[in-house]
């Protein structure tokens, strides 16, 4: 007779933790950082969501950086996996199984595709260089077949489109706009083939360090000269790296006087959010009032766009970047106005094509958008290298794809 039998307890079952536990933790905590903001939050809420103890996570990693490096890894190993094709005699064949395989990436991986904007924000410089070469492995796997097709490239101009491509990949992950798995991998796959089909326009050198903007804001009084300065910080170091002290001391004043006009950091954002917004608004409103038709209005707001992207880049990246730091109240309202915009554009988009399903306008819009402020940081913006005719170009290239 068995112990059960004889009306003892039967023994508590043994669970086993899971082998791929490492994997699950990294995996949820990038999905929570692209949704949430990496500093909005902890690791007690990762281990929620995989349903083990806070202090079982330090098994597996010793912080939440750690958490951040691996999932990155992880992004940038199952990306150079998939793309490591067999070699084949036809670029053509070979180029278009690349952006196939990654098409079907960015949309099984979407919900973690933002780590790849983040590099520069969060990662230390050595496993922001690790990531680097990561992305320049890949590149060049896309950059070989594109001159074998079009041999009248130069290197640099290959690299550019390469860099243009990879960006309409990204962008998937930038937005929440819904679209069918498989509709989404064909319209990101026949957008990738437009952009790399454009006309190349090499541009100025890259730089490790951001582009000096042209002033944003006015700063004929205090509150926009801490406005100004507090834009200027959040985009170079992040908004958590900053603080009040930094913001203080760059307007020149004590860290204590920054208070007698706002209440706090998080309202300096807002204020910033706010005043993106109300340059967005001007330069879309500047851009339909002149348009003759829908199709100049088009050019006009990709020109208005591009405009705004280099002459108030610090402005415009802050607006992309930091929408999870923002009050509650303040990050609803503004992302409102941030669907609205792209509204503008997809109902435009759709009287210029009547067939183009709504959702693939969404998508090519926020791909066209995403491309423009994406390039914006690789490149000087100067008028006399035509990089803001290209860039425009080549928007509107995303938006006819």
């Amino acid at each position: 007779m068995s112990i059960a039998a004889a009306g003892e307890p039967a023994p508590a079952e043994v669970r086993k933790r899971p082998k791929n536990r490492k994997t699950q933790l990294a995996l949820a905590a990038a999905e929570m950082f692209c949704d949430r903001g990496y500093h909005g939050v902890s690791l007690d809420e990762i281990a929620t969501v995989v349903g083990i103890s806070g202090p079982a996570i330090y098994r597996h990693f010793p912080n939440k950086y750690a958490m951040m490096v691996h999932a990155t890894r992880q992004l940038a190993d199952a990306v150079l996996a998939a793309t490591d094709l067999p070699d084949g005699p036809d670029p053509g064949q070979r180029l278009d199984q690349l952006l196939a395989v990654l098409a079907r990436l960015a949309v099984e991986h979407r919900r973690v595709a933002g780590l790849y904007q983040w590099e520069w924000r969060y990662l230390t410089p050595e496993h922001r260089e690790e990531f680097m070469v990561d992305l320049g492995v890949l590149a060049e796997r896309l950059a070989v077949p594109l001159r074998g097709l079009r041999p009248e490239l130069s290197g640099r101009d290959a690299a550019a489109m390469v860099r243009a491509a990879l960006s309409v990949f990204g962008s998937l992950g930038t937005h929440r706009a819904v679209i069918a798995r498989g509709r989404g991998e064909a319209v990101l796959r026949r957008v990738a083939w437009a952009v790399l089909r454009d006309e190349p326009a090499t541009p100025a050198a890259p730089t490790t360090e951001y582009p000096e903007p042209e002033p944003a804001l006015g700063v004929t009084a205090r509150r926009e000269i801490l406005l100004a300065e507090s834009v200027k910080l959040f985009h170079r170091y992040g908004y958590h790296a900053v603080g009040v002290e930094d913001i203080g001391r760059a307007a020149g004043i004590n860290a204590s006087s920054v208070y007698r006009y706002f209440p706090g950091k998080a309202d300096i954002l807002a204020a910033a959010f706010y005043r993106a917004s109300e340059r967005v608004a001007e330069s879309t409103a500047a851009a339909l009032a002149g348009a003759t038709d829908d199709e100049d209005a088009l050019r006009r707001m990709a020109e208005s766009y591009v405009e705004l992207t280099f002459e108030r880049s610090a402005l415009v990246s802050v607006y992309l970047a930091e929408n999870n730091n923002l009050p509650e109240a303040d990050r609803h309202e503004l992302r409102k106005v941030q669907r609205l915009h792209v509204e503008e554009w997809v109902r435009l988009l759709g009287r210029l094509r009547p067939g183009l399903p709504v959702p693939e306008a969404r998508v090519l819009v926020h791909a066209g958008l995403n491309l423009v402020t994406d390039l914006s940081r690789l490149v000087r913006f100067d008028r006399r290298s035509g990089m803001d005719r290209h860039l425009v170009r080549l928007a509107l290239t995303v938006l006819r794809a």
